[in-house]
């Protein structure tokens, strides 16, 4: 009996994992591209190093955890930063898959492309 209630068990877990595995791929798949649809929050800065990681943190929280689920595109457009901005958005960039960090003339032509329908 033991046997069976470990072998239930570690099945349901097994079937847990496998399906957080699909649900990751599938996510992965969809959310990371940049379409030309949904809803885009672009940020603009120039030197904000000591704001920039609280604003967007607190912009974050209230995507993953809150009721902003539409939001799946989170683009920070740096406007020539003399300090450490860049290099701290580098790092949210790299930290969450649907945020991408570009200069303003990659943004602008983002923007001028995206495809009408």
């Amino acid at each position: 009996m033991l046997d069976f209630i470990t072998n239930a068990i570690i099945w349901v877990l097994a079937l847990y994992g496998l399906i957080e595995i699909i649900k990751t791929i599938y996510y992965i798949c969809t959310c990371t591209k940049i379409e030309s649809d949904g809803i885009y929050f672009i940020i603009a800065v120039k030197n904000q190093e000591e704001k920039i990681e609280g604003f967007m943190r607190s912009i974050l929280f209230r995507i993953l955890y809150g009721k902003e689920e539409c939001i799946k595109n989170v683009i920070i457009t740096d406007l020539g930063s003399n300090d450490k901005t860049k290099d701290i958005a580098k790092k949210l960039e790299e930290d969450y898959n649907f945020i991408s960090l570009m200069d303003w003339k990659s943004c602008k032509d983002l923007i001028d492309n995206i495809d009408k329908k």
